[in-house]
């Protein structure tokens, strides 16, 4: 009977160390699984030999660009396939969905297509993967692209995002009036005084004045023109400066003076480029797209004579405010190093000059303006001044509650530029409202 005892007493111990050894893999296994989620990306580092699909989530594209990038992506990478998701052309209406989908942590979408403007919000939501591991594990050289592109996609020490394609505000003259664009925003000033009128041209220079994004990105360009900021790198406000307020006067110089139309706190891109191809102004400061409609013979009344520089400079020089959009991954996406590789190569040279090429987007990479082949797609490609003008690009603040800073700039710069509060004022209270909104 003792030895029937001892026996089942050994049993009972053997068995129990069986349940806890198959506990543990059923835990392993399980850690494991999330670890091939978006919940613990880092575990899963490796390209797999098995077929993927990767969702690609991006804006309305009526190039051919998307896909011939993607089909020169998958050739590349067989085992590979990218499903593409249209988002609405309105950007607004793509950020909520975004916000949707991965405030759920969906993992229904892979990569996506982000507005310059985006990054920060989204690192701070915890919606992106971080890309810093994949960066230094590829040997990817950031300095390779302008610096405002990868700035834009930066935000607390680490990459969020990888410059996909890129936009800058650029200065237009009249060929036929001027010979030499003015340097500084006091030559601006000068010549478009003097000028206004030549040619039948009813005023010296048009902008984008209106309470919208777009006073925004002009606002910006003064600022930076005279040493301002308005976040810093740390995430700190830093508005309510000399440099600032130096900026907005100038601005305010600019936008009340008899030289600019009377309406001009209605000017969005639309009615700046309208009076620009009707030949009636000098100069005019709106995106690169303006050089092929000032070129257009069935719309333009200045074809022929216009050509672009870089923005007048203030005392710290010229400044453009940065356009574009980035390509980022979503943190909860079950395969990220399908989603990393898809992104290194839309990013990367060869990703790139497709899409500039076959898309006629700008590049984020130096050196393919130096290719023959992207220079051939238009002339701002081959113009070297384009090339700085993007390579000096200003990213608007780049902060989690970026929409709140836009709209307190908006109120605090229409009331400024109508004369209803100093440019002193005008800076005090953006500083003030800005740190309230980052503190809530």
């Amino acid at each position: 009977m003792k030895v029937w005892k001892g026996v089942l007493g050994s049993l009972s111990i053997l068995m129990l160390i069986v349940f806890l050894a198959a506990c543990g893999n059923d835990d392993e296994a399980a850690t494991k699984k999330d670890a091939d989620k978006g919940t613990n990306n880092d575990a899963k580092t490796e390209e797999s030999d098995e077929e993927v699909t990767i969702v690609y989530a991006r804006g309305v594209d009526t190039t051919p660009g998307t896909d011939a990038v993607i089909k020169a992506f998958e050739e590349a990478h067989p085992n590979i396939k990218v499903e593409q998701r249209e988002m609405p052309a309105d950007t607004g209406q793509s950020h909520d969905q975004y916000v949707t989908a991965f405030s759920s942590q969906s993992s229904e979408i892979d990569v996506f297509n982000a507005d310059v403007i985006w990054p920060a919000e989204f690192a701070q939501a915890n919606y992106a993967l971080e890309l810093d591991r994949f960066i230094e594990k590829d040997g990817i050289d950031m300095d390779a692209y302008f610096p405002g592109t990868v700035a834009a996609g930066n935000f607390n020490g680490k990459q969020w995002a990888m410059p996909q394609y890129t936009d800058a505000g650029v200065f237009y003259y009249r060929t036929d009036i001027v010979e030499e664009p003015p340097a500084t925003w006091d030559e601006l000033i000068k010549q478009a005084s003097e000028l206004q009128g030549e040619e039948g041209t009813k005023f010296g220079y048009i902008m984008q004045a209106a309470q919208y994004e777009g006073l925004i990105t002009n606002a910006i360009e003064f600022i930076a023109s005279y040493g301002g900021e308005v976040v810093d790198e740390n995430n700190n406000v830093v508005v309510d400066s000399p440099e600032t307020v130096k900026a907005i006067k100038k601005m305010q110089e600019v936008v009340n003076s008899d030289f600019a139309p009377d309406n001009i706190s209605n000017f969005q891109e639309i009615e700046t480029e309208n009076a620009w191809i009707e030949g009636n102004s000098v100069f005019a400061r709106n995106w690169p797209y303006m050089i092929s409609s000032s070129n257009d013979e069935e719309r333009s009344e200045v074809v022929g004579n216009v050509e672009m520089a870089r923005l007048p400079a203030g005392d710290k020089g010229s400044a453009a405010a940065l356009g574009g959009w980035m390509t980022m991954i979503n943190r909860y996406s079950e395969h990220p190093q399908e989603a990393w590789e898809f992104v290194k190569f839309i990013s990367g040279p060869e990703g790139q000059k497709i899409t500039a090429i076959e898309g006629g987007r700008a590049p984020t990479l130096k050196k393919l303006y130096d290719d023959p082949e992207v220079q051939a797609v238009s002339s701002l490609f081959a113009n070297p001044e384009f090339t700085e003008v993007l390579q000096t690009a200003v990213p608007r603040p780049v902060s989690p509650i970026y929409p709140e800073i836009s709209d307190i700039m908006q109120i605090e710069l229409s009331k400024a530029l109508a004369g209803d509060q100093t440019a002193e004022e005008a800076a005090a209270n953006m500083q003030e409202k800005m740190e309230a909104a980052m503190r809530e």
